[in-house]
């Protein structure tokens, strides 16, 4: 197999940690696990890491009711029994109501591609253990048919967790882990310079102060995000506001903060001449 290197794209800037896990994942071919607060971007990088790599990319939302085979295959017994109510077709071949998942679809496909696992907390604790087989061997059993799924090339498999459940231990060992850390002031410049190349230096200088300062608040319950920075701007470029005004007024904080609790929270701080600037 080729050696890939991954090194992020044109939107999705990465650190040289992040970027050496990726690369370490990819290449050893093991499931990376990717771990990190909301808003730091976990959910995305598997998107980057398939425009990188030019692969393409089969995405599993993970739910409260998934099981681990819904992403291997599912049977339609539903369609099936239709069928046979309303004779639109011969039910007798089976494998046309076996429709393969996204892990399923990656372990067919000819060429290698990215698997995105997300949230993988979501699931019951059983999940992750049912999952270990398929992830080791790379191949699958269709019960239905006794047919033999078997990965041509063992794909890029990308796996979330918001840590809210942990998880065993026998899954974890075989996984490449990495928890991204929230971006400094510097990455985060040049994150917003990614969306916003045309901000002026000074009034990004501001906005970031307050942003950080925001977060620092020990009174704020859910901290803004990157993605909410990157909305935080275009509001307040387009407005045409200019940097003391950011400074006094802390405005628009309807974009940055998601919970009345916290936006009074920050007004009170506000008023209350906590300096914003350092």
């Amino acid at each position: 197999m080729n050696r890939q290197t991954f090194v992020g794209t044109e939107s999705y800037l990465v650190d040289a940690a992040l970027r050496d896990a990726v690369n370490v994942a990819v290449n050893i071919e093991r499931p990376l696990l990717i771990k990190g607060e909301p808003g730091t971007g976990k959910t995305r990088l598997a998107h980057a890491i398939a425009e990188a790599l030019a692969m393409e990319l089969q995405i599993w939302n993970v739910k409260s009711t998934s099981k681990a085979r819904d992403g291997l295959y599912v049977y339609d017994t539903v369609q099936r029994l239709n069928d046979a109510r309303f004779g639109d077709r011969d039910i007798r071949d089976i494998r046309q109501y076996i429709k393969l998942g996204p892990l399923g679809r990656a372990f067919a496909a000819q060429a290698r591609q990215v698997v995105l696992v997300d949230e993988i907390d979501k699931a019951d604790l059983e999940f992750p253990n049912d999952l270990l087989q398929e992830l080791d061997v790379m191949s699958f059993a269709v019960d239905e048919t006794g047919e033999t799924v078997a990965a041509k090339q063992r794909p890029v498999v990308v796996i979330t967790s918001n840590n809210e459940k942990e998880l065993p231990d026998a899954f974890l060992r075989r996984c490449v882990f990495h928890y991204i850390d929230f971006p400094e002031r510097e990455l985060m410049t040049e994150i917003v310079r990614v969306h916003h190349p045309e901000v002026e230096a000074h009034l990004l200088s501001e906005l970031l102060t307050a942003f950080y300062w925001l977060r620092e608040q020990p009174a704020i319950r859910k901290r803004p995000s990157t993605s909410e920075l990157v909305d935080w701007v275009a509001a307040v470029t387009r407005s045409g506001l200019d940097a003391d005004r950011v400074v006094k007024e802390l405005p628009f904080l309807g974009v940055l903060l998601k919970r009345e609790q916290d936006v009074d929270a920050a007004q009170e701080a506000r008023v209350s001449r906590i300096p914003l600037r350092r």
